[in-house]
């Protein structure tokens, strides 16, 4: 008596070889690259949930995790989203997302308060009270330190690429690749590495940007990247490493750390002495 069943498959008709796993890609012409996996976080402040989205000019934002009915906000803080990319307005319906600096308990509102964000600013001040009390949260928020000092270890150092200054978000030895990897984890390579040329330490001259208010100029270490070929300022600019910088269509799992440099409101990290140079990383391929 002859099986019914061929041999590729089970008793019941399903397969013995499992399909093969396509990866997901982002598409060439998606205006946001960052997975939804990697847009959630932590305040520093307050350590309540945020939501980080790009907004139209690449900056960061964090948006409350919850959508909120907007007949009762005021208009300047609504914010929608569309393909990713988060926008300081509403999208005409009933709801809208709107920014964490609004509710946070240990900030002051950026707009005027009605009695539902109020009610929710208690609720997030609980929820922060809890996670102190249980020491699951610890605010990373130092005092500010003297406007200008002299160090050779800057902690967030200011970088000069694409005709502007950014500020990092940490030591550029510890920059770390936001792309993700054949096996979804985040990629473990510095953007600093031995492949790559290197930038130089300069001592330059910072004025106040297009449309802020007239200061005079300083003079702080930056770490200058204006001398490299474009395409290497960019791929400091989308933080990626040297692997994949031409790759295409691979996600990121976490938004760029640089900000736009204030001189407002980062003059704490300006340095007037030039540190050593960072010595250059190296990771697991």
């Amino acid at each position: 008596m002859r099986p019914n069943s061929t041999p590729d498959c089970h008793w019941d008709g399903s397969s013995r070889t499992a399909p093969a796993r396509r990866p997901l890609r982002v598409a060439a012409t998606s205006p946001s690259r960052l997975l939804r996996a990697g847009q959630s976080g932590r305040c520093r402040h307050c350590g309540n949930r945020i939501d980080l989205y790009p907004r139209a000019d690449g900056r960061p934002i964090a948006l409350h995790p919850a959508e909120l009915a907007t007949a009762h906000l005021p208009a300047s803080c609504h914010w929608h989203l569309s393909s990713g990319i988060a926008h300081p307005h509403g999208d005409g319906s009933d709801w809208c997302r709107i920014p964490h600096a609004v509710l946070c308990p240990q900030r002051i509102p950026i707009c005027q308060i009605s009695p539902l964000l109020e009610s929710a600013r208690r609720q997030l001040a609980v929820r922060t009270r809890r996670l102190i009390d249980s020491g699951a949260f610890t605010s990373t928020v130092s005092p500010a330190g003297p406007a200008l000092a002299d160090t050779n270890c800057p902690d967030r150092p200011v970088v000069r690429m694409l005709l502007g200054h950014y500020l990092a978000d940490g030591p550029l030895e510890t920059t770390r690749c936001v792309a993700q990897t054949s096996h979804r984890r985040r990629c473990p390579r510095p953007v600093l590495a031995p492949d790559s040329p290197p930038g130089s330490w300069r001592l330059l001259s910072i004025g106040p940007q297009r449309g802020q208010l007239a200061l005079p100029e300083q003079t702080a270490a930056v770490y200058d990247l204006s001398q490299l070929p474009h395409a290497e300022q960019r791929r400091w600019r989308i933080q990626r490493c040297s692997a994949h910088a031409t790759t295409r269509g691979t996600a990121d799992l976490a938004l760029a750390g640089w900000q736009v440099f204030d001189p407002l409101l980062h003059a704490q990290h300006l340095r007037t002495g030039l540190p050593h140079p960072p010595a250059h990383g190296s990771g697991e391929r």
